[in-house]
């Protein structure tokens, strides 16, 4: 058994897990609290310092909260802090793109028909991209644009349509958008990490110290989990996008991501007046719906790579070492004649537009680079194909997985 193969698929899928679980956290906690800051109402009642309240009910029980803009009179004996749900959801997603995408490079990552590039090359690009992005993001907020937040928020739409285009040129599509989303997150988290948290802290400790906190570090706060606020939504798409190839495998993928982004922003619009005034402007789900539709025109627009382009390109170094064995050839037809009807380029099974995930098994090329995909799916588990649409034997099953082991010692 090729138990590095299986060790790594499990190893992925804990980390997917937990990815899953804290973003769900992270982002059911910063969403509960924008729609709390925005349903905040005065009463006359309220303690010194006291900027609105509101009553809640939820599990039988009902939960009386008030807000203080800056702090109240005395800090209380225990401070809920609200961060590991960030950090946790950044550093899992960092794990997982690593595993993913640096260490299966020459399938997810590497796109030679875009740029070649050496597995190093790119993974230079891949991480640096993130702390650059950052750090330019980091500098305009400290800057006068600070101080003009719709400019501001123009920039940065520009700054993610040149990075989603960027990406694009090099990385496979997958790669470009999964990146994308991580170029953003990174922002988010980064923002909380190194802003936010330290703000709250200076106030925290200017109140324990008997001063009066300076105004000016909730106004940062709140500049930058404005962003955060309408940037979620986009990052949730793009992290999911790799499961839809009509969403990354068509060559204006990069104007699919630019428009989400655009999409983010009238879906927040509308629940954030909701929350605040009591009804949201329904224009926004109109818009939305347009820009969707025009997502949906553009991921079939344009050519895509044909089955004679894809067999006249050489085989890269990964490519060769599978289709080099004894055992590739009957490993071969037997994915061909199982699977070629879904994973093609111009899918023959009915209902089907693009092939699931994007993964194409055509070509000698195809299976190879797709191999361990291939042993994982239909020779050491028995997930593809389908029951219902073909039945592989186990000698099928058993040619696959000799071939996977021949090539991978």
């Amino acid at each position: 058994m090729n138990d590095l193969a299986i060790m790594w698929d499990w190893v992925e899928f804990c980390i997917r897990w937990l990815h899953v679980i804290t973003a769900m956290a992270w982002i059911g906690a910063s969403f509960y609290f924008i729609a709390l800051d925005l349903m905040l109402k005065p009463n006359p009642n309220l303690p010194e310092g006291a900027h609105g309240e509101e009553w809640e009910v939820h599990g039988g029980g009902f939960y009386h909260t008030v807000k203080y803009m800056v702090a109240p009179a005395s800090m209380p004996d225990h401070l809920t802090w609200h961060k590991w749900q960030s950090y946790s959801t950044w550093l899992s997603g960092a794990a997982l793109l690593m595993i993913v995408y640096w260490m299966g490079g020459e399938l997810y990552l590497l796109d030679p028909t875009k740029a070649e590039l050496s597995l190093l090359q790119g993974i230079v690009i891949s991480g640096g991209s993130l702390t650059i992005g950052w750090l330019a993001y980091d500098q305009m907020c400290k800057s006068k644009l600070g101080d003009s937040p719709t400019t501001l928020m123009l920039i940065l739409f520009a700054i993610l349509v040149l990075m989603s285009w960027g990406y694009n040129q090099i990385f496979t599509g997958r790669a470009a958008l999964l990146h994308l989303g991580a170029f953003t997150a990174t922002i988010m988290t980064a923002n909380v990490f190194f802003q936010i948290m330290p703000n709250q802290r200076i106030v925290v400790s200017d109140l324990m110290a008997g001063r009066t906190p300076d105004a000016k570090y909730g106004k940062i706060a709140k500049l930058r989990s404005t962003h955060n606020n309408y940037l979620t939504l986009p990052v949730v798409f793009l992290m999911l996008s790799n499961h839809y190839p009509l969403a990354f495998g068509t060559q204006y993928s990069w104007i699919i991501a630019s428009l989400i982004f655009l999409t983010g922003v009238t879906i927040r619009h509308y629940f954030n007046t909701m929350h605040k005034t009591g009804n949201g402007p329904n224009w926004t789900w109109l818009v939305t719906a347009l820009l969707m539709l025009a997502i949906a025109w553009l991921s079939t627009a344009g050519g895509t790579e044909t089955y004679e382009e894809a067999e006249a390109r050489p085989l890269t170094a990964h490519e060769e070492k599978f289709v080099a064995t004894e055992t590739f050839e009957e490993a071969f037809y037997a994915v061909v004649g199982n699977c070629s009807m879904c994973h093609a380029r111009e899918p023959s099974w009915d209902g089907l537009v693009a092939a699931p995930k994007g993964v194409v098994l055509e070509t000698e090329a195809d299976v190879a680079r797709h191999a361990k995909q291939v042993y994982l799916q239909s020779g050491v588990s028995h997930a593809m194909p389908p029951p219902n649409a073909i039945e592989m034997d186990r000698e099928t099953r058993a040619a696959i997985v000799a071939w996977y082991r021949d090539a991978t010692g």
